[in-house]
């Protein structure tokens, strides 16, 4: 039986409210200051490959360890196809889905009618199934779909009432791919984000990695060490690897 909302807000052992979300990688989390501060609106900016639904999946994790409760919107994966791609990186939240601590709501192109009133109006319907949801963790994987079908201004204002959600409390993970707007677009777009996290894929030494870059982090110490380098072992999951070593 999923969780209620005060259930949700404490882990299964009995703790209370953590003041960050960790990744459960703590190579990541030393990067992000411990971990993404709660209460917050989180950018995942990368191209096509470059690790962003694999950063949602590491957060997912994360969030499940800390007993919060999550929804996830994707257009990158059904729940037939979720619970497989999650046990691949050795993060096994079968139980958690059974309990309703997770909850995926597909998105897929195919099965929405892209009018732009339509399109519209499903983010409108996002915007309040969020608010009423229980679950304190939100994550859109990815808003490109949407911006191909509405105008830079909804997406904006889309943006500016997730923000006023996580004042209220919820913690939002948003992914895009950056080529769907232009530059003015994402620098209005970011200012109103707390956290902006990039990820790229790159040739270091004789190996292509991912690349995830913390440009910024509400609150956070501000240090020069803000990337971290990492691969996908099947079987074992996120790999870090020190750019140092990658190109010896």
């Amino acid at each position: 039986m999923p969780p209620d909302d005060k259930q949700g807000y404490s882990d299964k052992t009995g703790g209370k409210e953590k003041a960050v979300l960790t990744t459960g990688k703590s190579e990541i989390d030393k990067k992000i200051d411990a971990g993404i501060p709660l209460r917050s609106l989180t950018l995942i900016e990368g191209e096509h490959d470059s690790g962003k639904s694999v950063l949602t999946q590491q957060i997912v994790w994360g969030a499940m360890k800390q007993g919060l409760c999550i929804d996830l919107f994707s257009s990158e994966t059904t729940p037939t196809t979720f619970l497989p791609q999650m046990e691949t990186m050795s993060l096994d939240i079968s139980d958690y889905y059974a309990w309703g601590y997770i909850r995926l709501f597909p998105i897929l192109g195919p099965s929405l009618d892209m009018e732009k009133e339509k399109m519209e109006e499903l983010l409108q319907r996002l915007l309040a199934h969020m608010t009423e949801s229980p679950a304190q963790i939100i994550i859109i994987d990815s808003l490109t779909l949407f911006t191909e079908y509405t105008t830079n201004e909804v997406i904006i204002d889309f943006f500016t009432g997730c923000k006023a959600l996580c004042d209220k409390g919820k913690t939002i993970f948003i992914t895009l791919h950056p080529y769907a707007f232009d530059e003015d677009t994402l620098v209005r777009i970011r200012s109103v984000c707390d956290a902006l996290l990039t990820l790229k894929r790159a040739l270091i030494g004789d190996k292509y990695l991912m690349v995830l870059e913390v440009v910024k982090i509400r609150g956070a110490h501000k240090t020069r060490e803000n990337v971290v380098s990492f691969e996908v072992v099947p079987g074992y999951g996120m790999k870090i690897i020190p750019i140092s070593v990658a190109k010896v």
